[in-house]
């Protein structure tokens, strides 16, 4: 259900600067499975946990896809192609601290 409703609302990434890219796509991947194991009840654990990640992701929609896409079209510095610095490519890749605080907190 939660790829289906993915692809039904066309949340794959776009090329474009100011529409959805990787980062959101995957924002939406969460909101959406987050809403599937809320809404199941084959594992009453289960439900509970992604219910409260579920509220608090779709309550904060607005302002992480905002995060999300308010850092695109800049250069970004990750320290290096083949070599990234692992601090400065998880600044560029994580930019909304909503998002990253629900993510970090599961």
């Amino acid at each position: 259900m939660a790829i289906l409703k993915y692809l039904e609302n066309g949340r794959t990434p776009s090329r474009k600067a100011g529409e959805i890219d990787n980062r959101g796509s995957s924002f939406y991947f969460s909101l959406y499975w987050a809403e599937a194991l809320a809404n199941q009840n084959d594992d009453v654990e289960l439900k509970n946990r992604f219910a409260e990640i579920y509220k608090e992701l779709s309550a904060n929609e607005e302002k992480i896809v905002s995060d999300l896409i308010s850092v695109q079209g800049k250069p970004a510095d990750i320290g290096g192609y083949y070599l990234p610095d692992d601090k400065k490519a998880v600044a560029v890749m994580r930019p909304s601290e909503t998002f990253n605080k629900v993510i970090d907190e599961m």
